[in-house]
């Protein structure tokens, strides 16, 4: 089974990203969307506006907003159709947020791989 990556949406498109997948809610600043060259935009997979608003991108909150970020995607059906377009195919998540080790593309990136192998 292919691997699911995380990227920064600013980095370039490589050969090996795969399906490449918006995962933020809110289109991402200073880019334009013919620059992009993004294959689907999941805007529902994203934390709630409440929720990401409480993380603030906070390294301090990052255990808790993990925590939350995994109870809503446990009942999100955007997560379902995300790994019925993935397949088994390498997909590579992008994201916004500056920092690359605490953000939510890294909690959903784990939660779909996880998701992946007990199908």
């Amino acid at each position: 089974m292919a691997s699911i990556e995380i990227k920064r949406v600013y980095e370039p498109r490589s050969r090996g990203d795969g399906e490449r997948i918006l995962v933020d809610r809110l289109w991402p600043r200073g880019l334009r969307k013919e620059n992009a060259r993004i294959d689907l935009w999941e805007k529902d997979i994203a934390p709630t506006p409440s929720l990401r608003m409480w993380f603030d991108h906070r390294a301090d909150r990052f255990g808790e907003f993990k925590r939350r970020y995994r109870e809503e995607l446990k009942s999100n059906p955007a997560v379902t159709q995300m790994l019925e377009a993935i397949g088994n195919r390498k997909a590579t998540l992008l994201y916004g947020a500056r920092d690359t080790s605490v953000n939510h593309a890294v909690v959903l990136a784990e939660f779909l791989e996880k998701a992946r192998s007990r199908k």
